[in-house]
């Protein structure tokens, strides 16, 4: 399924039925009073969070969506119908915002939540709504009020405990597929992962996080370079991020202390938010180093980058280093975050209040 993380659609609500002027006309009552009905209230436009989606990929081609109006009323007291209210299921995560003024409306982030995107218009009277001890005979009647109609601009950020980052081959897709139940696809190239992919780590029966895999950053990603630009607002939602930094590059030339730099001063041009979040250093690829000279090379990285945060030295191809990492990632969610993981009550619009640490 392709992945779509954003999308503009127009909704609108059906209009209110028209309400009815008549008088009852039976045999033996010559006066029979007024009997017309209301109009039906036109169908609403909601919107569903679904955990079982999670792409906008519904709304590319399909971008408007009308509920239906509301019957009219009739005569002999009769009131008309209601409009069907239309569901639009979209992923947990969406932000639903006014294309016009940029407003955000809504944000779905709770399984199950429904909220109304546009309000169906209420039915018109009858005559019969203005009968009183005065006005005996009223030939009154209103029109159906008309249903919202706007336009939407909808922004998936999907919900993830976990981020992972770092340059394109740092092995973010390894690690995921070697920790989680995700399957991403895995090569020798750059910018393999062309789209976020979740996984669900499971530390026990009851005990899971959700870790999340964007496309490679490069310099200059915030201003448009590369292709993680495009995704690293689905970062703003983790509560910890992992940047990965490959120890045993191909190029001799490549200096991974540089490219780390890097990667952090663009997270900080994108949202000084997404940089102050905490953020633990993953030194990967360990398998292709001599174990000799492990030591020596992870000291003299950590010690160029200056970095004060947790260390974890791993190969996500072989494991190694891999269930130490997982179970320490558990248990500071479990610790800072304990009300939103699955075995606790979760909460997953609790706000990231931690101290910033990293690079």
């Amino acid at each position: 399924m392709k992945f779509v993380d954003e999308a503009t659609i127009d909704v609108a609500a059906g209009d209110g039925g028209n309400g009815c002027a008549s008088f009852r006309h039976e045999k033996y009552k010559e006066f029979g009073g007024p009997d017309g009905g209301d109009g039906g209230r036109g169908g609403h436009l909601l919107a569903i969070a679904d955990a079982s989606l999670n792409t906008l990929v519904d709304f590319r081609f399909t971008r408007r969506f009308e509920a239906h109006r509301g019957e009219h009323g009739k005569g002999s007291d009769m009131f008309g119908i209601k409009g069907d209210d239309i569901v639009l299921k979209m992923p947990v995560g969406t932000i639903i915002a006014d294309a016009e003024t940029g407003e955000v409306l809504h944000e779905l982030l709770v399984p199950g939540e429904q909220i109304t995107l546009a309000k169906g218009g209420d039915g018109g009277f009858g005559n019969m709504h203005y009968k009183s001890s005065t006005n005996r005979s009223p030939r009154q009647k209103t029109p159906g009020w008309a249903g919202e109609r706007r336009t939407l601009k909808l922004e998936l950020k999907v919900l993830a405990d976990v981020g992972l980052l770092g340059m394109p081959n740092a092995g973010k897709s390894t690690l995921i597929a070697a920790i989680s139940n995700a399957r991403p696809k895995i090569a020798d190239y750059p910018f393999t992962t062309l789209h976020p992919n979740l996984g669900v780590v499971r530390v026990a029966p009851e005990k899971s996080f959700v870790v999340a895999d964007v496309p490679g950053l490069i310099e200059g990603a915030s201003e448009g370079a590369g292709l993680g630009h495009q995704f690293l607002r689905h970062l703003q939602r983790t509560r910890v991020l992992l940047h990965l930094v490959d120890v045993a590059p191909f190029d001799d030339t490549v200096d991974p202390v540089a490219q780390a730099k890097a990667i952090a001063a663009e997270l900080k041009k994108f949202d000084q938010k997404l940089y102050d979040k905490p953020r633990w250093l993953v030194l990967n690829k360990l398998d292709m180093v001599p174990a000799d000279e492990r030591e020596a090379l992870t000291k003299d990285i950590v010690k160029r980058l200056k970095f004060k945060g947790p260390v974890f030295e791993i190969s996500a191809l072989t494991r190694e280093g891999c269930e130490r990492l997982i179970q320490s990632v558990y248990e500071y969610l479990a610790k800072e975050f304990r009300s939103h993981l699955p075995d606790e009550n979760p909460d997953p619009r609790f706000v990231d209040e931690a101290d910033p640490r990293g690079i």
